[in-house]
């Protein structure tokens, strides 16, 4: 098959966690070929979406990649096209997913779907599943959060387009930051922002269950905040510890994955605190090197399986 990644620049990899370098790794072991760009170079002309792309070379050394032919290209002409830029979820983000579904228009295959992007929103996406949600707030009122924060006693509030534990803030009642936190995340109002009953069980890690083609893979990565810390994403010094999925792990992802994967959903990144779902990442999963290196279990084999089943399933 011939791959599109579209991604972020390839020099900003940090290929020994990276789990879209860990896609193109597995990938290139099966004879794929494999080809990068960035959203930014996607294009309409004459009708046709195209993109200014790059076949890429994988090394094994430092420079991890080498760069052959660059060419703009139709992006029907690929056999897949892999949506693995990072968040923001930003106008940019936006502006990408609306190209992307033209080119699915014109035959292009691509993963995940953009519009299950756009309608998927990484923190919104709880709603959906109630049942397995601790109480949950989102309002850029800062009157809703203060009452909110006065019946849980104990809360956080996060963006809604950021990711690796930006913009979050734990809040308890007489923080004297409270007034200039809340101004600052909602941006006096004008921010939608979520709040969340604060989870003691975050001490345990924040879990991250990977999902692909609606079935979950049997161990989760949890993100153990450090000393002093609430966040336990690893961009915010969180540890990472492998674990099997227990039996509430298992609940949640098998009553989430038929609905993940009827959206066109091929890769979800779950976040389990305790017992409850706080966030449904379908961006840029990530966390496939970390579960192999400590359990052997081959993420990113398991999900070009699913790939290639995917691209055939669709041709």
């Amino acid at each position: 098959m011939k791959l599109l990644f579209v991604a972020d620049p390839l020099e900003t990899f940090k290929i020994h966690k990276d789990s879209t370098y860990a896609m193109m790794l597995e990938a290139a072991g099966r004879g794929h070929e494999t080809w990068a760009m960035v959203s930014e170079d996607l294009a309409w002309k004459h009708g046709r979406v195209t993109g200014r792309c790059q076949s890429i070379g994988l090394t094994g050394s430092d420079p991890w990649f080498m760069r052959g032919d660059d060419a703009w290209r139709d992006l029907a002409d690929f056999d897949a096209v892999l949506m693995r830029r990072d968040p923001p979820f930003d106008q940019a983000y936006l502006y990408a997913t609306w190209l992307l579904d033209m080119a699915e228009r014109q035959g292009a295959r691509v993963f995940n779907r953009p519009q299950a992007l756009r309608d998927w929103n990484e923190k919104l996406a709880i709603a959906r599943f109630a049942g397995f949600i601790a109480p949950t707030l989102v309002s850029g009122e800062a009157g809703l959060i203060r009452e909110f924060l006065a019946e849980q006693g104990d809360i956080v509030v996060k963006p809604l387009n950021a990711m690796g534990g930006a913009g979050i803030f734990r809040l308890r009642p007489g923080d004297p930051n409270l007034g200039a936190i809340l101004e600052s995340v909602t941006r006096h109002g004008a921010e939608t922002v979520m709040a969340q009953r604060y989870l003691p069980e975050i001490s345990q890690g924040d879990k991250r269950i990977l999902v692909i083609d609606g079935e979950a893979v049997p161990y989760c990565l949890a993100r153990i905040p450090k000393q002093g810390e609430t966040r336990g994403n690893l961009a915010a010094g969180g540890t990472g510890v492998a674990r099997p999925l227990s039996e509430r792990d298992w609940q949640i992802a098998r009553a989430l994955g038929p609905e993940l994967k009827a959206a066109g959903l091929l890769l979800v990144g779950l976040d389990v605190i305790g017992d409850c779902l706080t966030e449904v990442n379908v961006t840029s999963p990530t966390c496939f090197r970390e579960i192999t290196e400590q359990t052997g279990f081959n993420v990113a084999g398991r999900f070009m399986d699913a790939l290639e089943h995917a691209v055939r399933r669709e041709a």
